[in-house]
């Protein structure tokens, strides 16, 4: 089993894998909207602080503390 991580335990230029969302529906959503969902590979692009920002398919996204708190990821192997 791969190990996880919260998003905001990331250093840049890791790529990793979205696995869980730990959140209601309405987090879901948003993040939906922000083109985020379980099994998106992201790229971390630049720490802000205790948030990220993240590159999804050609995006940058930017991702508070507390949000980024509840994002589960695990790496994504080499060669992927």
């Amino acid at each position: 089993m791969d190990t996880e991580y919260r998003l905001n335990q990331l250093k840049v230029g890791q790529r990793v894998l979205l696995r869980a969302i730990d959140g209601d529906h309405l987090l879901i959503r948003k993040l939906l909207g922000l083109g985020l969902r379980v099994g998106s590979r992201l790229t971390v692009t630049q720490r802000r602080g205790a948030g990220v920002v993240v590159a999804n398919q050609g995006a940058r996204v930017a991702i508070g503390p507390g949000l980024a708190d509840r994002l589960r990821v695990v790496l994504e192997e080499v060669g992927c």
